[in-house]
C-alpha cells in the first residue's frame, strides 16, 4: 500500500501512468508472489544458444526478445537469422525501434492469416502469451525443429471479474495445457516438456489493479474506473484493511519438436 495516498490519488496515477508495447514497470513494486516454476526467459536462452534461425511470434514492443538476447548479443552467439512478428498495429512500430538496432527484422503480420514467413525458415518458434495455429506452426518450422510457448490459460485471474461484479475474460474456453499439448500432438510434434500453474500474486493497492485491467483490457471487458467505481473502492477498502488482493494466474509451458 502507499501509505497516505487516497483512492483518488491512487487511480489517478495509475490512469496517468504511460503503457507502451508490453512494459508493467509501473506495479513491478506493487505485486507480491507470482512467480512460476521454470523462467520462460531461461528456458529460450538455452534453445536460442542451439538456434540458426528465430522466429519470435507476437513480440509486443520486443521487450521480452531483447532482453533474451541481452547476453547473447554482447559476446556475439546469436542466431544469424532473427525475426519477430507483431499482430498489433500499435506495437509494430515500437517493435521495430527496439529491435532494428539489433539487426532483427519486425514483420507486421494479421490474426486469421498465413504467418509472414517462407516455408521450413526457422528452426526455433518462441511464444510468449501470443497465439499461432499449429498448421502455421509446422509450416514455417524445418523438421527437427523446436517450439517454445508459455501461455495464457482460460482460467486466468478470474478473482478480478468476481470481486468486481464483471463478466468472464476473454480468454477461448481451450487455453489449457491439455489443448495445447493434443492440437500439437495430432499436428506431428512430439511433446518434449510441459507443465501447467496457478500461481498466486497479490497486488497491494488499487492503483495497481486498475493499471493491469486498463492494460490487459480482455480481463474484464469493458472495465474503466466510472463504470467499477463502487466495486473498485470496496476493493481498495478491503486492501487497505486485509492486505494485498490475490489473483491465479493461469499459465502453462510446452516444449514441442517438430516431427
Amino acid at each position: 500500500m502507499r501509505e497516505g495516498q487516497s483512492y483518488e490519488d491512487l487511480v489517478s496515477e495509475a490512469l496517468a501512468a504511460p503503457f507502451t508495447g508490453w512494459d508493467f514497470s509501473f506495479v513491478e513494486d506493487r505485486l507480491r508472489g507470482g512467480d512460476l516454476p521454470w523462467c520462460y526467459d531461461d528456458m529460450a536462452s538455452a534453445e536460442i544458444s542451439e538456434s540458426t534461425r528465430l522466429l519470435d511470434l507476437d513480440t509486443g514492443g520486443g521487450e521480452t526478445l531483447a532482453g533474451v538476447l541481452a547476453s547473447m548479443l554482447v559476446s556475439g552467439r546469436r542466431p544469424a537469422h532473427v525475426v519477430a512478428t507483431e499482430s498489433w498495429l500499435p506495437n509494430v512500430p515500437l517493435a521495430r525501434e527496439r529491435l532494428e538496432r539489433l539487426g532483427i527484422a519486425v514483420r507486421q503480420s494479421t490474426s486469421g492469416s498465413p504467418l509472414p514467413a517462407d516455408d521450413a525458415e526457422f528452426d526455433l518458434v518462441l511464444n510468449r502469451h501470443g497465439g499461432c495455429p499449429p498448421t502455421e506452426l509446422r509450416r514455417v518450422l524445418a523438421p527437427g525443429g523446436v517450439y517454445l510457448t508459455q501461455g495464457v490459460g482460460r482460467r486466468n485471474d478470474i478473482e478480478f471479474n468476481t470481486a468486481l461484479g464483471g463478466p468472464p475474460p476473454r480468454y477461448s474456453e481451450t487455453a489449457t495445457l491439455d489443448h495445447a499439448v493434443t492440437t500439437l500432438e495430432h499436428h506431428g510434434f512430439e511433446i518434449a516438456e510441459a507443465e501447467e500453474v496457478f500461481v498466486e500474486v497479490g497486488f497491494r493497492d488499487i492503483g495497481a489493479v486498475v493499471f493491469h485491467l486498463s492494460a490487459v483490457s480482455w480481463q474484464v471487458p469493458g472495465f474503466d474506473v466510472t463504470t467499477y467505481d463502487g466495486p473498485l473502492r470496496e476493493l481498495d477498502a478491503r486492501i487497505r484493511r486485509e492486505g494485498p488482493f490475490v489473483v491465479r494466474n493461469h499459465r502453462f509451458m510446452v516444449k514441442a519438436i517438430r516431427r
